[in-house]
């Protein structure tokens, strides 16, 4: 059971609207092979919610007709979803640039031995789970064994030329702090984890993103549980910074649930705040276009100042 959380639509935060969409971030579903604590999608192995072939479909035909550059797949583990490699391969063939969120044990599991070479070939760009650079972290926040599997994962990737310089395939480590506090600074925590990860493992990245953790389902629970909420919720409005309001990722990214249905951002879908697109409560990928949501306002609550707190948060890393 997750402890109940405070109603976070009610908010001070400052209005903020939709400038040109360039992303779109999908949701294929929330079955995940990991269940880790900070996690806010809810995601593990018994999780049946995925997307189906004719929401896929919905999707190309989207990117297809509005000019997307950059397609975000998520999850769970999106590459669990059947029809993850057949998007992958039209929007590649669309001129999309195609970026994986990738847990790195997934690489490892049945039926995906041969996923590695798949994105490789696809030339997708992985952004991959490793909330630290020490093993007992990574462990105590993912789950036993998986700091191992995640050295090995990357190991495989960088035989395929992932996360060297001039291969052109990007591999991206994503920080998450392992208690309620923010993250260190990016640009000093990315050489920390090269020095180390070179030194102990021999292996190598492009860049280090690191990602405040948001204060709803599981990693808000777990606040409430331990009486940290307020406490969490005053560091991050403590820490405000107004200049982040010009690069948040909602205002060029829309996201879309696993049903095909539109939110500003992740965080929103998983606290079911819809897109307010028109007249209907809520819009479906497959009845908008992107002229319909230049200039629309927002939808924000408390966790939003998550995004917006020190260095900000996006799901491409600091902000500032």
């Amino acid at each position: 059971m997750h402890a109940t959380l405070p109603l976070l639509q009610a908010t001070d935060f400052p209005q903020i609207r939709r400038g040109r969409l360039e992303t779109l971030q999908v949701n294929l579903g929330y079955r995940c092979n990991q269940q880790c604590l900070h996690c806010h999608v809810n995601a593990n192995p018994k999780r049946k919610e995925m997307m189906d072939r004719a929401t896929v479909d919905d999707i190309i035909h989207f990117m297809r007709h509005n000019e997307i550059k950059h397609l975000d797949l998520t999850g769970g583990a999106p590459e669990l979803n059947p029809h993850f490699r057949y998007l992958v391969e039209q929007a590649v063939a669309s001129g999309v640039h195609v970026m994986d969120r990738c847990n790195l044990t997934i690489l490892l599991e049945d039926g995906q031995q041969d996923l590695a070479d798949f994105l490789a070939q696809h030339r997708v760009e992985i952004f991959a789970s490793l909330p630290c650079y020490l093993e007992d972290n990574v462990n105590g926040q993912r789950g036993e064994g998986v700091y191992q599997k995640s050295i090995q994962a990357i190991r495989s990737l960088n035989k395929l030329g992932y996360g060297a310089d001039d291969s052109g395939l990007r591999l991206n480590l994503v920080y998450n702090p392992t208690g309620p506090y923010l993250p260190p600074s990016q640009q000093a925590l990315e050489a920390d984890y090269k020095r180390e990860l070179q030194k102990h493992f021999d292996i190598h990245f492009n860049q280090l993103f690191t990602i405040t953790n948001m204060p709803i389902m599981r990693f808000g629970s777990q606040l409430i549980s331990k009486g940290q909420f307020e406490e969490y919720m005053q560091l991050l409005k403590g820490a405000y910074q107004p200049g982040n309001l010009d690069t948040v990722m909602c205002r060029s990214l829309l996201s879309v649930n696993w049903q095909g249905y539109l939110y500003d951002c992740d965080f929103n879908q998983l606290l079911d705040l819809p897109a307010r697109i028109g007249i209907k409560p809520r819009s479906h990928i497959k009845d908008i276009n992107t002229q319909q949501l230049t200039g629309l306002p927002i939808v924000i609550a408390d966790h939003c100042y998550g995004c917006t707190a020190g260095q900000g948060s996006s799901c491409g890393g600091a902000l500032s």
